[in-house]
């Protein structure tokens, strides 16, 4: 098996936070930027060789908090198969956790699932110090060898300047199993698009609807600042063809004439580029203290009602590949109250009840 590695000196690395990384025989290090591992969730890779969810240069000027929160690893994923006894993960972080309302695991952590495409199982998250910026972590141990499908799951809030994957010296890494659609879902939103707060990165409705359906998904949440700038359009429009083109922004839009001003003219900019791919428009969920605030409530319903009216405009000229769904409806009608961190942000409840609502709709759009 010819794979890229680096023997890396241990001794070099500190003191390990949890010892029994360590025993054994050595480890060899794999980068995962090398064959036959396969990265998810960064459009821009191969261009830029980062892990950054926007590319490095582009026609369009990005928005200076856009361009930061591209850093983070949000609905980025590290693919493959191997047979060792021992998986350890290295980080290197561009900063420490420091989020009050989300934990270091979700800002900061890697988790790991085990299976095959659609048959996804949690087994563990890197344990580390939240003061840290650079962590190295077991996520299993076996008695003996024996193959898995792995899918390493991304901080959802932090830059990752770095990853190394240890595994048994004598040890296989093969390539990740197939996907059911090589073509990616693209998702454009705020900060629960991002996946704020979920407790590990694997709970992100992104990298849950990963697991529903077995296809690429493409993580653009910018947490505050997904405000439909066309020059995010522009970006989103030159990803080579994707299956789907979700636009899950309402939150940050402000007053109701934003999202008049913004919409129309987003879809239009990625009509030029992919004039079939299906658009998905999703209104903002409720949240625990839509309740409360009624004028918060009001303007919730004028900003759906302008999504529902540009959908419906658009099939009426011709358009019938875009569609929009009610986020209201997303969490359901029991104890949707419970479903946030902070009142705004989902739990991992909320995720998950949103994946479990947008699925049967995702799936019905790609034919599967």
């Amino acid at each position: 098996m010819n794979v890229q590695s680096k023997e890396i000196n241990l001794d070099q690395l500190g003191d390990p936070i949890y010892q029994e990384t360590m025993e054994g025989e050595p480890l060899r290090w794999h980068s995962p930027l090398e064959a036959p591992f396969h990265i998810a969730g960064f459009p821009w890779l191969a261009q830029d060789g980062i892990y950054r969810r926007l590319p490095l240069a582009s026609g369009a000027v990005l928005p200076p908090a856009v361009d930061t929160l591209a850093y983070c690893t949000a609905g980025g994923q590290i693919r493959f198969r191997t047979n060792s006894s021992r998986l350890v993960i290295r980080v290197r972080l561009a900063g420490p956790s420091n989020m009050y309302h989300m934990a270091p695991t979700g800002q900061c952590g890697v988790d790991c699932y085990l299976g095959e495409p659609g048959e996804q199982s949690f087994i563990t998250a890197a344990k580390f110090k939240p003061t840290e910026s650079e962590y190295e972590s077991k996520l299993y141990r076996w008695d003996t060898k024996k193959e898995v499908a792995v899918t390493l799951n991304l901080p959802l809030y932090q830059g990752v300047e770095e990853v190394w994957i240890g595994v048994d010296q004598d040890a296989d890494i093969s390539a990740a199993p197939a996907y059911a659609n090589n073509k990616p879902v693209i998702i454009y939103g705020t900060s629960i698009t991002q996946g704020g707060c979920a407790s590990r990165p694997g709970m992100a409705y992104s990298n849950i609807l990963s697991r529903m359906i077995p296809m690429e998904f493409v993580n653009l949440g910018f947490s505050g600042n997904g405000k439909g700038e066309p020059e995010l359009a522009r970006i989103i429009s030159e990803i080579d063809d994707p299956a789907l083109i979700i636009l899950d922004y309402e939150g940050n839009t402000g007053e109701a004439g934003n999202i008049a001003r913004t919409l129309p003219a987003f879809i239009q900019i990625l009509r030029e580029r992919q004039p079939e791919v299906p658009i998905l428009v999703v209104s903002r969920i409720s949240t625990a203290e839509d309740q409360f605030y009624r004028k918060r409530r009001e303007l919730n319903d004028r900003r759906r009602l302008i999504q529902i009216e540009n959908v419906e405009q658009r099939r009426k000229e011709g358009d019938h590949n875009i569609h929009f769904v009610d986020g209201l409806k997303l969490l359901g009608n029991d104890s949707v109250e419970e479903c946030t961190v902070d009142g705004t942000h989902p739990t991992d409840l909320g995720f998950m009840r949103m994946a479990q609502s947008l699925e049967p709709v995702i799936k019905s759009l790609l034919r599967l």
